[in-house]
């Protein structure tokens, strides 16, 4: 194993999505069909991906983690109000 690697599937996957489908989509192909297919394939998911608005895994863990600090400030927060409120009763 490379190092750094953690061995999860995510390592072993290649970044580019498009690419892996179309490595799998070559073995299928017959060898005469190749390069037009390929070509034609590589166009078409590049639509439906750039259509479907997709994040990167670092993307997301990246909005988790603002997404828990804000929860955390806000039950701070919402603890303080209810302080203040029941101070004034």
């Amino acid at each position: 194993m490379p190092a750094g690697a953690t061995g999860t599937l995510a390592d072993a996957m290649p970044t580019n999505p498009v690419e892996t489908i179309l490595a799998e989509l070559r073995k299928l192909v017959p060898a005469g069909l190749g390069a037009n297919v390929e070509h034609n394939l590589r166009a078409a998911l590049h639509g439906v991906f750039d259509r479907l608005d997709l994040v990167t895994r670092e993307e997301l863990d990246v909005q988790e983690q603002v997404l828990a600090r804000t929860r955390a400030k806000l039950e701070e927060m919402e603890k303080r109000v209810a302080e203040l409120e029941a101070r004034l009763k």
